[in-house]
């Protein structure tokens, strides 16, 4: 990407991340999900939600799990180092016994639009493995409000799309609930 390519006000990593499958592991499809949600607040007010540790730890990740951040850099190219651990102890995690982690960095932040990052589950099982795209964009909904639109691109095999798009509508109903009056 040059930049005459870049639209005024918006920041993107060249040379983003290989996503395809390491060459020794044999094809894999991998899927993606979308999730749409209405929040009655401001773009101003959901895209600062989506960049500020204290509201991801309250907000980004499933029912039934907790969020830690060890890194959260919200600029182009800024490191992202999440843990995900289900409240139930018995649970199996992609990454160690009842937890999640992944890492990733941001790709693309454009103001009160557009969120994008790019992450891995830490993981050593290759049907979890490989890098996903989350892009979140941000709409007026014409009331006030504004409609998140959230595509998470490149599930690996081993994650399934329905558990995924739950994870996110439950997470997308908590950010709704913290920016809501």
């Amino acid at each position: 990407m040059n930049d005459d390519d870049a639209r005024p006000g918006t920041q993107a990593v060249p040379n983003p991340p290989d996503v395809r499958a390491a060459p020794a592991l044999p094809f894999r499809r991998m899927g993606s999900t979308a999730v749409t949600r209405r929040i009655a607040a401001s773009r101003a007010q959901v895209y600062a939600a989506l960049l500020d540790p204290d509201a991801v730890v309250r907000w980004k990740f499933p029912a039934g799990m907790t969020c830690e951040l060890h890194a959260f850099e919200p600029r182009v190219g800024g490191a992202i180092h999440v843990s995900l651990t289900y409240d139930d102890p018995a649970a199996q995690g992609k990454t160690r016994a009842a937890t999640d982690t992944y890492h990733g960095r941001f790709t693309e932040l454009v103001p009160d639009e557009r969120v994008v990052e790019v992450d891995e589950f830490e993981t050593a099982d290759p049907e979890l493995q490989g890098a996903m795209t989350i892009t979140i964009e941000l709409h007026d909904a014409g009331d006030g409000g504004t409609e998140l639109r959230a595509l998470h691109e490149h599930l690996p095999a081993g994650v399934s799309a329905a558990d995924n798009e739950a994870g996110w509508r439950s997470a997308l109903d908590r950010l709704a609930a913290l920016l809501e009056p």
